[in-house]
């Protein structure tokens, strides 16, 4: 017997085996490089996907809440309260002492500045007073920026 034939009929025997014509879809498994970007699913819902950038926010953010406080009408505590920091000048809040380095900055908190100074405080504002903030992980800031970012939009 030749193994091609005798291969080929096992493998029509196997698919003649299934219980239905149409098989449920089985759970995939898909394999990446480190440090990939992971392709977004092909039914996946944009709206969705803020939605989780958001929700993976508010969870980050919980290593800031022991100094920044994100309710609307909640004093500065160690650090500014940081509800609509987002196009707010930095410096401005009347209930926090900044370093002065920080109020002469300059700058208007938008997104590309948020990520800078949450990377490296000290780089982007020296003598900044935030020195225990630094977050390497760039999802982990994106994350935080789109939930500071969602947070004027829910007054």
């Amino acid at each position: 017997m030749k193994t091609g034939i005798g291969l080929g009929a096992l493998a029509l025997a196997l698919a003649a085996c299934s219980s239905s014509a149409n098989p449920e879809p089985v759970e995939q498994i898909i394999v990446r490089e480190i440090g990939a970007e992971a392709a977004p699913a092909a039914d996946a819902d944009p709206a969705d996907a803020g939605e989780d950038l958001v929700a993976a926010g508010r969870s980050a953010f919980a290593v800031c809440t022991g100094c920044h406080s994100v309710d609307a009408d909640a004093p500065s505590a160690a650090g500014p309260n940081l509800f609509d920091v987002v196009g707010r000048e930095a410096g401005a809040r009347d209930d926090f002492a900044y370093s002065d380095a920080l109020q002469s900055s300059g700058i208007v908190w938008a997104e590309g500045d948020l990520d800078a100074f949450l990377a490296a405080p000290m780089d982007v504002v020296p003598g900044t007073t935030m020195v225990s903030g630094a977050i390497s992980a760039p999802e982990q800031r994106a994350a935080i920026i789109a939930y500071l970012s969602s947070l004027g939009d829910e007054s």
